[in-house]
């Protein structure tokens, strides 16, 4: 039977009834498989689908249904990779579930108070929603006990066991019954995965929405043929001659990620760096800004952005490649979702070209190679949308109607074409300044230069070692004193961020940065100290800052608690 309604699947009217409230009209593919064979069936399921499919509520739906919410026993364990996953699924489950009566669901995950989650366990509940570190925790704590398990998830298993948790799935499952239904949802099946399938599924039915490891259809692949060098200046072209570029930009390392953040902020862009040095609370507090769209462009790492749930992305852009063709499936499932069109980018160095045709052979396309922008036509698109911008404003205030004669009079002796010659050009200086005499920087790789880029490469890994072993700054740079700590959550991104903010149009040189428990020191290669400290004024996270140049004192008071971060960072380089 062809399934084109919820009520097809068989479905109670209490979750028919919230599905309808929540704008749920037509089952997606991976739904319309998965409902009904965990509703009609206790074989084991594995799902493969892209993220952003309705994997929840393929798993989700079947297990509410069947669920006992007159008993408080544990029916389900649902296990996920990160926090921001964990919340999300929770949230859409207690939606779906919202007329289920007595039914309780609780999420469990790292980085919030355990005893609160203890609690909630202890009232009794029928569903548990966790990330696999802290279900372990709960376990071996005595308070999460799996014994009356009859549904067992595991959503995104690949990046369970791409961040390094099968020992702890191990752990787990191994605390489940035998009698239990496995529902196992994956993007890709790498061998990990079919290991996994084959020691803990028993002849599990599998439904593959598209086949296993290729990419979304709603996704186009393009890449960048440019020197390492020239990256940076290749994500601004693009991004300066798109109209909207909503997106998250991978690097390979948390420095490289709060580098291009830095760089893009410096620049005027909207733009923040996520990645393993922030705490729970900062990671939340930019999410959540990059959700409202209040940030466009989100600088992270592979790890830093799983779980990451957002539908409207138009672009991902891979700054650097990643080693495994398989997280390039990841990434490029985070556009073209929810029916979406996508584009998924890469800028791509003589030394990442071989991963090019791995990635290809694993998404069964070709990656399309397209051309940097010049830098004329950046400022043809900018001064188009200006244009258009300005004709399409209607002015409706009598008073701006009115304009002084003596004013018209100034502009009579010039004419029209003179007028509008003027006003780009005070409109568009500091753009014409960047890209005057710009040279197309679209490459094209020959086997020489494939040695220079690893040559170059070999070259900055040696480079970042000794930065790594402690090597002090050049005797160009100042030190300076700034007034917070790592009790007032403070690290190197807001650090840079805040510096960045402050010095536009100055061309400086982040050293080192040394962050002590309740102040902090950094280097800049500064000729006018005195002048940046005046600069160096506002707030990060609400507290007023203050800075000043370093004083023998206060290098007396640089004890222990300190974290140092050696690494110089060129981010303001103009």
């Amino acid at each position: 039977m062809e399934v084109t309604t919820f009520s097809d699947l068989g479905l109670n009217e209490d979750i028919l009834s919230a599905l309808t409230s929540m704008g749920f009209e037509t089952p997606t593919p991976i739904q319309a498989a998965a409902i009904p064979q965990v509703l009609t069936s206790d074989r084991d399921l594995i799902g493969l689908a892209q993220t952003g499919t309705g994997k929840t509520a393929a798993f989700g739906i079947p297990v509410l249904q069947q669920v006992d919410p007159t008993s408080k026993s544990i029916q389900s364990i649902m296990l996920c990779p990160t926090r921001e996953l964990c919340m999300q699924i929770t949230k859409s489950l207690n939606e779906m579930a919202k007329n289920i009566k007595n039914l309780s669901l609780i999420s469990v995950y790292g980085g919030a108070p355990i005893y609160d989650q203890i609690r909630q366990i202890k009232k009794g509940c029928q569903i548990v929603v966790g990330t696999p570190g802290r279900v372990v925790d709960l376990i071996n704590r005595g308070v999460l006990k799996l014994g009356s398990i009859k549904w067992l998830v595991l959503d995104e298993a690949d990046e369970m066991l791409s961040m390094g948790f099968k020992d702890d799935l191990d752990f787990i499952l191994s605390k489940t019954p035998e009698t239990k239904q496995v529902l196992l949802f994956s993007a890709t099946m790498p061998k990990e995965i079919v290991h996994m399938t084959k020691r803990y599924m028993t002849d599990p039915n599998t439904v593959e929405v598209a086949k296993r490891n290729e990419s979304n259809a709603n996704i186009t692949h393009q890449y960048f043929n440019v020197r390492a060098s020239d990256k940076y200046e290749a994500l601004q072209r693009f991004i300066a001659t798109k109209e909207r570029v909503y997106c998250i930009v991978f690097c390979r390392t948390r420095l490289g990620t709060a580098d291009l953040a830095g760089r893009l902020i410096k620049d005027g862009f909207r733009a923040e760096g996520l990645h393993g040095d922030l705490s729970q609370a900062q990671r939340d507090q930019i999410m959540s800004r990059f959700r409202n769209g209040q940030i466009d462009l989100l600088c992270a790492t592979d790890v830093a952005a799983r779980g990451i749930d957002v539908d409207e992305l138009n672009f991902v852009i891979n700054y650097d490649l990643p080693e495994n063709p398989e997280v390039y499936v990841h990434r490029s499932g985070r556009t073209g979702r929810a029916g979406n069109k996508g584009i998924c980018l890469s800028l791509v160095h003589g030394r990442e070209r071989s991963k090019l045709s791995a990635i290809e052979r694993m998404i069964k396309q070709k990656l399309n190679q397209e051309t940097v922008p010049t830098g004329d036509a950046v400022i043809s698109f900018k001064m188009k949308n200006l244009v258009e911008e300005i004709v399409s404003i209607d002015v409706e205030d009598s008073e701006l109607k009115e304009v002084n004669p003596e004013l018209i009079a100034s502009f009579d002796q010039f004419s029209k074409e003179e007028i509008i010659q003027k006003f780009i050009s005070r409109e568009f200086k500091q753009l014409f300044n960047h890209y005057k005499n710009s040279s197309d920087i679209n490459h094209t790789h020959s086997r020489r230069d494939d040695r220079g880029d690893r040559r170059n490469g070999r070259r900055d890994d040696r480079r970042g070692r000794d930065d790594r072993r402690g090597r002090d700054s050049n005797g160009d740079y100042v030190r300076f004193f700034i007034n917070m700590g790592q009790t007032d959550g403070l690290n190197p991104q807001k650090i840079i961020t805040f510096i960045n903010r402050n010095t536009r149009g100055v061309r400086l040189e982040i050293g080192k940065i040394d962050i002590m428990r309740n102040f902090a020191f950094f280097e800049l290669n500064d000729k006018m100290p005195e002048r940046t400290v005046k600069q160096l004024k506002g707030e990060i996270d609400g507290k007023e800052v203050y800075t000043e140049i370093a004083k023998p004192k206060q290098e007396g008071n640089f004890t222990g608690g300190n974290r140092r971060f050696k690494k110089k960072k060129r981010f303001n380089r103009d």
